[in-house]
Order: C-alpha cells, then structure tokens, then sequence
C-alpha cells in the first residue's frame, strides 16, 4: 500500500481515528507522519503503552489532595516500592506488590476490564466442567439467599438443579 499523502513511499503507519462517530483511515509512510505530527511508536514522541497505563493509574475519582498523596506513599513491604514509582513505571517489582497496591487497582481494573473477577476464555476440553462448576456456585449463592430470606420451597428447587449438575459432572 502506498502512503496517501506523499504517493511515493510504502505506507508503514496505518492510524483509525473516530471523532464524534465518524470513523477515518490513513495510511501514511513515516516521513509524512512526521511532518504532520503524529506519534509513531518506538519513536522518542511515540506512543507508549506505560504512559497509557501511568494516565490510568492517576485518575483518582472522588479524592482530595491528601486522600491522593496519602495514596502515592503506599510502599510495598517487600520490594519497598511506591505506587508513585509503580505509576511511572507501569509495572510492579514484586508478586507482593500486587497485596500491597490492592485498594487502587480494584478501581482500575473495573475501570478497564468492568469487573475485578477473571471471567475469561475457557479450554474447549476442560470448559464443560468449569462451566458447570461456576454454575453450581452461582446457585449455592442464590439458593443462600433464598435460605436467608426463608423461601425454603425456592431454595430447595435450586438445591434440586445443583444436584443434577453435579450427575453430569459425575457422569463425564
């Protein structure tokens, strides 16, 4: 492909930009990039997926000043590292780091992936078993709450299909 400004050199860059639903593509060669401005990654002025994450990592929600400095003095007990420097550096120094540093990624993690609990792609060989099993929790949830709230007949009807998820399990 070729670039679509210059017509001359292989296009190299190609960018997506959507403003206000109207989506544009461009194909461009890295000089033209360059002259127009745009960042090209790898670059000094390039895009880098630590600045993304340091931009996620200072959004603080409701929080006042102190509540936000309070924040950035979180050390972790190991490594001893700040959540200022894991800010900057976009990742942690340790496993622990993780235990340290929970209170702020919780938010994070919801912000970015919508929910704190990995829900995510299941092997096809293994998959029918794990699926029922997170159903089987799911139920004994509901089936508690119905327990709590003494609707017995509702709670014994659950009680009914976690046994039956439970045969097919038996039987695969």
């Amino acid at each position: 492909m070729i670039c679509q400004e210059c017509g001359k050199r292989p296009a190299t860059l190609h960018f997506t930009k959507i403003v206000n639903g109207e989506k544009n593509e461009f194909h461009i060669c890295e000089a033209c990039a360059r002259e127009k401005g745009e960042m090209i990654p790898g670059t000094p002025n390039g895009f880098s997926i630590h600045n993304l994450l340091s931009g996620l990592l200072d959004f603080e929600p409701s929080s006042t000043g102190t509540m936000a400095a309070k924040a950035q003095e979180i050390r972790c007990e190991d490594c001893g590292l700040t959540y200022a420097q894991f800010s900057k550096l976009g990742r942690f120094g340790c496993g622990t780091c993780y235990k340290s540093f929970t209170d702020r990624l919780d938010p994070l993690l919801k912000r970015v992936h919508g929910t704190t609990v990995h829900v995510g792609k299941v092997p096809k060989r293994t998959g029918g078993i794990i699926k029922h099993k997170r159903e089987i929790e799911s139920l004994k949830k509901e089936m508690m709450t119905h327990i709590e709230l003494e609707e017995f007949e509702q709670a014994a009807k659950i009680r009914d299909e976690i046994r039956e998820i439970e045969k097919k399990i038996a039987g695969n």
